[in-house]
């Protein structure tokens, strides 16, 4: 029966450590903090988004990050095989829009609780409060993983080791990046980590004034140098005290955030009205004047746009507000029609780690057997999780990343 530690009690941990007990092999779970999946109570706002329901093919295109690494994790534990083994602990599910599952109960603390019940059930020893140190190789080896190194100075062998230590997303859970040091000590590269699926920074102060303002159903692009579209997205943001959040934003970080952070800016635009042309919505601009004929031009968008936006729109107009709407002209018309349309903004940044859902970056995946999840420069050292360089959009596909990778590097470590 061989002996493994997995480090990490996460989503990522608990499913290696379960997979690995399951198929035979005497399981420690070492996690640092004092209790389990600390970092899963807080997602999908206390809910936990814990996978989504699409098909195989629509999970590979929210994968924003080396998609075709994880072939073999996905299809070795796909999401309806996640959805009956929760099920199957006791724990049912639901399914909501965008295919987004949920513990019926809306309590991520289901979550945790039915994986580590399994464990427990499949005879895993689990160690709280516990943080490794170092991870140990074979005397007279530079490729054979032998144990680790406690805290404490206390030393643990083990036949195989499976690192799922997370990234640096939310560092109150736990997240330190002690992962990427102890694989970069035994030779390991790390794509520089960052903050994904992040609000981002705004140059523009008068946006400010809208902090709070939640905007549905409109579409968001951004664009690189000379006006080359690099993003577009149709959904709901938010704007904060420092800038946008929101789905649409978080996903817009994730894929454009190395190039934010590259380029310094990136000028980007919101149509407030994305279900009508130009148009249209000059037409429908035309009627609202004609039924406002005497009134003012502050009065004309108290059908067609959120209160909060409004006095912004017309000072982004430059047309006084106090104009009559009989002497409104065709050329006022199209700057309306180019503010609601095109309404401009420049990302300057994302914010930190503190706020982001997840990190990107991490331990290439080169160095990584995609078939075992297993280290290509250590053997015996299984990696898995966020700590890998893989990341996805949000809708359940990281953490369906976590149960995939740890349940390969689990039943790959006890030699299924």
């Amino acid at each position: 029966m061989p002996e493994i530690i997995v480090v990490g009690g996460g989503a990522a941990g608990l499913m290696a450590a379960y997979a690995a007990a399951s198929h035979g092999a005497k399981v420690t779970l070492l996690e640092r903090n004092e209790k389990l999946g600390k970092k899963i109570y807080i997602t999908g706002k206390g809910r936990c988004n814990f996978t989504n329901a699409c098909d195989p093919e629509e999970f590979f295109s929210h994968l924003v990050t080396n998609p075709k690494f994880m072939y073999s994790a996905f299809y070795c534990l796909d999401n309806q095989r996640v959805m009956e083994l929760f099920a199957q602990g006791g724990m049912p599910c639901k399914v909501e829009r965008g295919n987004r599952v949920f513990p019926q109960s809306d309590h991520a603390s289901d979550v945790t609780n039915t994986l580590a019940g399994l464990c427990r059930k499949a005879g895993v020893k689990i160690w709280l409060s516990c943080r490794v140190r170092d991870l140990v190789l074979e005397a007279g080896e530079t490729s054979v993983v032998a144990g680790l190194i406690l805290e404490d100075g206390r030393k643990l062998r083990a036949d195989a080791v499976i690192l799922a230590t997370g990234g640096l997303s939310y560092p109150s859970t736990g997240s330190t990046g002690d992962g990427y040091r102890m694989a970069e000590s035994l030779g390991h590269s790390i794509k520089e980590p960052i903050p994904g699926l992040v609000p981002v920074t705004v140059a523009e102060a008068d946006l400010l004034t809208l902090q709070g303002l939640s905007l549905r159903n409109v579409s968001f692009k951004v664009f690189g140098k000379q006006g080359k579209k690099l993003y577009e997205a149709f959904g709901e943001m938010l704007f904060t005290h420092f800038g946008v959040s929101g789905p649409l934003i978080l996903s817009a970080a994730s894929i454009l955030g190395r190039r934010l952070r590259k380029e310094g800016i990136l000028r980007a635009e919101i149509d407030l009205k994305p279900a009508v042309s130009e148009q249209e919505l000059d037409a429908r601009l035309q009627r609202e004047i004609r039924d406002k004929i005497n009134r003012s031009y502050k009065n004309l968008f108290g059908g067609l746009l959120p209160s909060k936006l409004i006095p912004l729109v017309i000072v982004r107009t430059g047309i006084d507000q106090d104009k009559k709407m009989h002497d409104l002209t065709r050329k006022d018309r199209e700057r309306i029609l180019r503010c609601l349309k095109h309404f401009p903004l420049s990302l300057t940044g994302t914010r930190s780690f503190s706020e982001a859902i997840i990190t990107q970056g991490g331990i290439c995946v080169k160095e990584i057997n995609p078939s075992t999840m297993e280290s290509r420069l250590v053997k015996g050292l299984y990696l898995a999780g966020e700590l890998i360089d893989v990341d996805a959009l949000t809708g359940g596909f990281n953490l369906q990343v976590a149960w995939s990778t740890g349940y390969l590097a689990g039943i790959s470590a006890a030699g299924s």
